[in-house]
């Protein structure tokens, strides 16, 4: 089965993560430009580029992808918290972006079992 990767809750939540990501590291010192803007910025981008890249290959595949996805999700969440701990950031905006994370983190791992119960069922 294929998916429209623009119909996916996930994917438009990735987007809008993204998008945060971007802005907020804007802000942060010039010396981390090579380092955790970098990074980070990476990261959001992996979320919905490995949901997009997944999108048009069948199942089994696309789990493949979401788990990528996943991994890039808890990668960003870990440097969000550096970026915090270094006040590069606030507590707030902290807890703000980290509540939509820990919301894609769960819709994703939902997705991805339910991608698994129709392999089973297939």
């Amino acid at each position: 089965m294929r998916h429209n990767f623009k119909n996916l809750k996930i994917w438009i939540l990735a987007m809008d993560i993204t998008n945060d990501i971007y802005k907020l590291t804007s802000n942060f010192p010039k010396s981390e430009i090579y380092g955790l803007v970098s990074q980070m910025n990476r990261c959001s981008v992996s979320m919905p580029s490995n949901i997009a890249e997944g999108s048009n290959r069948g199942n089994k595949h696309f789990q493949h992808y979401l788990n990528i996805s996943l991994g890039s999700s808890f990668e960003l969440q870990t440097q969000l918290l550096i970026s915090c701990q270094n006040k590069y950031l606030s507590r707030e905006k902290t807890e703000e972006i980290e509540n939509k994370i820990i919301e894609f983190q769960k819709m994703t791992t939902g997705f991805i079992s339910k991608l698994d119960t129709q392999n089973l069922a297939s």
